[in-house]
């Protein structure tokens, strides 16, 4: 699920590369995002874990925060989450997506 989200904010760029790809990604569940700070003093929940994926658009390197979020079961699935995936705000075309 995650990568169908990613691939839907490279949709942004498909001129420039029409393929992006995986390059790494990392655990980060104590490292809470600016985003999730905000959200939880709002009174909202902290994410159970953050992951940064690093995508390869076509020889530019583009971070992708992923905090993930319990909710409620919806279903005969046991388990549900709510992923907020988004480009990191470490550049100004990031800033612009």
């Amino acid at each position: 699920r995650v990568w169908h989200h990613i691939l839907n904010w490279e949709e942004l760029h498909k001129c420039e590369c029409g393929s992006p790809k995986l390059s790494r990604f990392q655990g980060r569940p104590k490292d809470y995002s600016p985003r999730a700070r905000l959200l939880n003093v709002l009174g909202y929940k902290l994410p159970f874990d953050r992951h940064d994926w690093v995508v390869d658009r076509c020889g530019k390197e583009v971070r992708y925060v992923i905090d993930f979020y319990n909710a409620a079961p919806s279903g005969p699935e046991p388990v549900a989450m709510h992923l907020d995936v988004r480009p990191a705000l470490d550049s100004f075309e990031a800033c612009y997506d």
